[in-house]
């Protein structure tokens, strides 16, 4: 019963990407002899998608955790029966390589153009869908429009559809080439959200123009015809690109303002926060972690920051993670030691399937660093995979000096991934701290993760982004493929894309004046 509509659903999205294939011969031809446009004959994709699936199949830890085993065979044949003809890299990632990482349901398992590809579009701009869209639900608001001269649709109006495409009809079709963690798809609204015409073009291709629908003034439907957005010949982003490496020294951002970029902390009332008022109260601080990663310098600010919070009384902290994609496990552990007051593990289950990674020449990304840190660090169990037995067991307690002991309001959504949905569960259900926003896109009983290295196939150069370990929470929940969920749910909204008003930062602040303190 299962194999039926999953097979249905398999031979739609090759006819899609048939389209995808079709449609491509309209992109302008400045680029006919770049890498953009070079194919890539069908018996070297072949043996390229072949090396992709050999390596899923060793390596994956986990590609059968959402997807059987014979859904996930038949998946990998009738995609490579779809190699029928020559492809770019473009047709033959978004055609072949994305539905079938979608459908492995690990939001650290995608693809990426090669190296070259990469190297010879930045700066470039392609013509594309014109519409910048802000995506939840069955819900499609005009976030951006390229066409400037466009003052039909403007920011806030309702789209009902594209070309024939109801907006639920849309978002399921495009959502089966984007990678998640089981059915955590609050991550795809947000990338929809983000660069709707990048999937767009990518997914349905180019046409000359588009009927879109949408609801006039009156709350009426109507159609409209758009052009596709042609950006100018000039390469404005290589311009903009040598414009900043002429800039003299002390004209480019320098550590600091880079780093406020990735990390920072503000205290209320501050002029740069336009959503607090008078009646947030003053012992509030706000913290912005944007990402986990090493060289962030996290482990001083986090030492600096509390000390900061200690020292001014401070009674509510807003952590604010919506936009962190993860990083390192130590750096998230490091924060939760100074809010959690019981000592926690990282997971009760983080193993790998392979501890070496001969077969499969160079195409992994640090080899040698790899295969060393899986041999130093796991250990065979009984059940045959190898254990990171110190992410299994090591307690870590909480901090001696500086410890938050105030109220700590936590802001997530699709974004908050990978080390941020780790932290967010650690933190989540002690009494002092409040989980604002939506639906985390990390998954909440566990993901993939800790060494993620990238695989690049030997004739298309593509990469294969891949984790080796699969990472069950600690003390995690019952696997439904949801994202860790927020104690207080911020429904997104037309008034506030309208305004730009924050309505989960709204929230915060307002629960940080109106709750008791802890």
């Amino acid at each position: 019963m299962f194999l039926r509509p999953l097979y249905i659903y398999v031979l739609l999205a090759c006819l899609l990407a048939a389209d995808v294939s079709c449609s491509r011969k309209s992109v302008s031809q400045a680029h006919a002899d770049a890498e953009f446009s070079r194919k890539y004959p069908p018996e070297q994709l072949r043996r390229d998608y072949d090396a992709f699936r050999e390596v899923l199949e060793k390596f994956h830890p986990s590609l059968y955790w959402y997807t059987s085993r014979d859904s996930m065979d038949m998946i990998f044949s009738v995609y490579r029966a779809a190699i029928r003809d020559s492809m770019t890299q473009q047709q033959f990632g978004f055609s072949v390589i994305a539905p079938v990482t979608a459908y492995i349901r690990c939001g650290h398992t995608s693809f990426s153009f090669s190296k070259k590809y990469n190297r010879e579009m930045r700066g470039v701009r392609l013509p594309s869908f014109p519409l910048y869209l802000k995506v939840y639900g069955d819900t499609m608001l005009v976030s951006g429009n390229l066409n400037k001269k466009d003052s039909l649709l403007k920011r806030g109006t309702y789209i009902t559809g594209i070309d024939g495409y109801r907006t639920s009809d849309l978002t399921r079709i495009m959502f089966r080439f984007m990678p998640v963690d089981g059915y955590a798809d609050n991550m795809n609204y947000s990338r929809l959200s983000r660069a709707f015409p990048y999937y767009h073009r990518n997914i349905f291709g180019l046409k000359k123009n588009y009927a879109v629908g949408y609801l006039d003034s009156l709350g009426n439907q109507a159609v409209t015809t758009v052009p596709v957005f042609e950006p100018q010949p000039d390469t404005a982003g290589r311009k903009r690109d040598s414009l900043r490496a002429a800039l003299p020294d002390q004209q480019r951002p320098g550590r600091k303002e880079r780093l406020e970029l990735i990390r920072s902390l503000r205290f209320i009332p501050s002029g740069d926060l336009a959503a607090a008022d008078r009646s947030v109260p003053e012992e509030t601080a706000v913290m912005t972690l944007n990402s986990f990663e090493s060289k962030a310098g996290l482990s001083d600010f986090f030492r600096s920051s509390f000390r900061s919070l200690e020292q001014k009384n401070i009674k509510n902290l807003i952590i604010d993670i919506r936009a962190n994609g993860g990083g390192k496990v130590n750096l998230y552990t490091a924060l939760s030691t100074y809010i959690r007051p019981t000592a926690f593990r990282v997971a009760d289950t983080a193993f790998a399937i392979r501890k070496g990674f001969a077969g499969t020449g160079n195409m992994f990304s640090m080899r040698m660093l790899n295969a060393m840190a899986l041999g130093l660090f796991t250990k065979k169990g009984t059940d045959g995979h190898y254990h990171f037995r110190y992410w299994e067991r090591h307690e870590f307690k909480p901090r001696k000096k500086h410890f938050f002991k105030g109220r700590v309001f936590v802001l997530i959504s699709g974004p908050s991934f990978s080390a941020a949905t780790l932290f967010a569960h650690t933190v989540k259900g002690l009494p002092n701290v409040t989980l604002v926003g939506e639906e985390a896109g990390g998954g909440h009983y566990g993901n993939n993760g800790l060494i993620i290295p990238n695989i690049t196939l030997p004739h298309t150069g593509i990469r294969l982004r891949m984790p080796l370990f699969r990472l069950v929470q600690y003390h995690h929940p019952q696997k439904d493929g949801k994202g860790v969920g927020p104690d207080v749910y911020v429904r997104p909204s037309r008034e506030a894309l309208i305004k730009g008003v924050d309505l989960t930062m709204q929230k915060a602040l307002e629960l940080a004046a109106t709750q008791a303190r802890y």
